[in-house]
């Protein structure tokens, strides 16, 4: 009986192994390019988390292939047309801005194709949007963050440093705006700016006078760097607090000292594991690494892929698009490396936010923010 039973086992997994399939899953980072910082520290979280766990639950192989969009739109829509038609991908991972999130999400609606996006905080995204998902927060949630933290401070006095180029700033001035102001804060200057703009003295001579409590800057790390050593030059010695755009190790090298202080979100605290998945993880990363010290984007990173192996794996056909978007969006209270995810019926993720400041060129954790 025992060898009968044997047999049926090792003929089971013979079968199940013969039957086993590849299934693509396309990746579309800025490995180059000004935010490449930011595809890169996802990079690792996915690709860590797809060395542990390389396969569903029946066998099957995840296959992920990388496309450099290197943060340009139009590199970003050839990436996706490419992924989905010729690489036959049945989910996308990325990007990370929310511009470039835009580009893929319109070319994978056409195809039914579900995206997880592992950092694009932009509420626009999912509108009216079917295939499109993420593991991070909004804009709106990060900005009425900041706003109530300010507050929280008694810093009443802000003045907005908006780059009128991204949606992902306006997103966030508007939301922080929005809250700051029905708190009691005044918003006593709006100040425009753009994408690589290189000399800010003029503008910071200009908030000197002001002499606000605070200055809110919804930008990504090459222009906030780059506004704090000139801030630093000329003598403001205002508090600057930003979004997620600054939260890579690139923004405090390029920043240096003049950095020090400086606060902003951010999705994770490698310091304060959320969950057992998140103590995992890290000690996986410094096996690897050499350093615990994993940043959000690759938490997030790692979540994205986690998220989407999870909906595979309910899937009858782990292959089918359809079923995998159905069941991102059915995720509840999944324990993640970055914290608890839960996904709503529009793709958008309810999760904690964090607190953090520069000290000593180092992230410190302030505090955390419920939904």
């Amino acid at each position: 009986m025992r060898k009968i039973i044997g047999l049926s086992i090792a003929t089971a997994l013979t079968c199940t192994m013969a039957f086993a399939k590849e299934i693509k899953v396309g990746l579309i980072l800025p490995m180059s390019g000004a935010v490449a910082a930011y595809g890169q520290n996802a990079e690792v979280g996915v690709k860590l988390a797809h060395k542990l766990q390389p396969k569903l639950d029946n066998g099957d192989t995840i296959k992920l292939v990388l496309v450099d969009n290197k943060g340009d739109k139009v590199e970003t829509a050839n990436a996706a047309t490419r992924l989905i038609s010729s690489d036959k991908a049945v989910a996308i991972i990325g990007a990370m801005i929310s511009t470039n999130t835009a580009q893929v999400i319109s070319i994978a609606e056409k195809k039914h194709i579900p995206v997880v996006a592992p950092a694009a905080t932009n509420d626009k995204l999912t509108m009216r949007k079917k295939y499109a998902n993420r593991v991070c927060f909004t804009d709106s949630f990060q900005g009425s963050v900041v706003a109530n933290y300010a507050i929280s401070q008694n810093k009443k006095k802000a003045v907005l440093v908006v780059d009128q180029a991204t949606v992902y700033s306006l997103g966030l001035a508007k939301a922080f705006k929005k809250t700051y102001t029905k708190a009691g804060g005044k918003i006593i200057k709006k100040i425009r700016i753009t994408s690589g703009d290189k000399d800010y003295k003029a503008i910071i001579s200009q908030i000197k006078r002001l002499n606000p409590d605070i200055i809110f800057l919804p930008v990504y790390h090459p222009e906030a760097s780059m506004f704090a050593r000139q801030a630093k030059e000329l003598g403001l010695k205002t508090t600057m607090i930003s979004g997620d755009g600054v939260s890579n190790q690139t923004f405090i090298d390029l920043g240096g000292d003049a950095v020090n202080g400086y606060l902003y979100t951010d999705a994770f605290d490698y310091t304060n594991p959320p969950t057992k998945k998140s103590t995992d993880f890290i000690k996986a990363y410094e096996k690897q690494t050499g350093s615990n010290a994993l940043n959000s984007f690759s938490a997030l990173g790692a979540d994205t892929y986690y998220v989407l192996i999870n909906a595979m794996n309910k899937c009858k056909d782990p292959s089918n698009s359809e079923c995998i978007n159905k069941e991102i969006k059915k995720t509840k209270d999944f324990q993640a490396v970055s914290g608890v995810i839960s996904i709503d019926k529009h793709g958008n993720a309810i999760k904690s936010a964090i607190i953090k400041e520069i000290v000593n060129g180092k992230p410190q954790y302030k505090a955390t923010v419920n939904p």
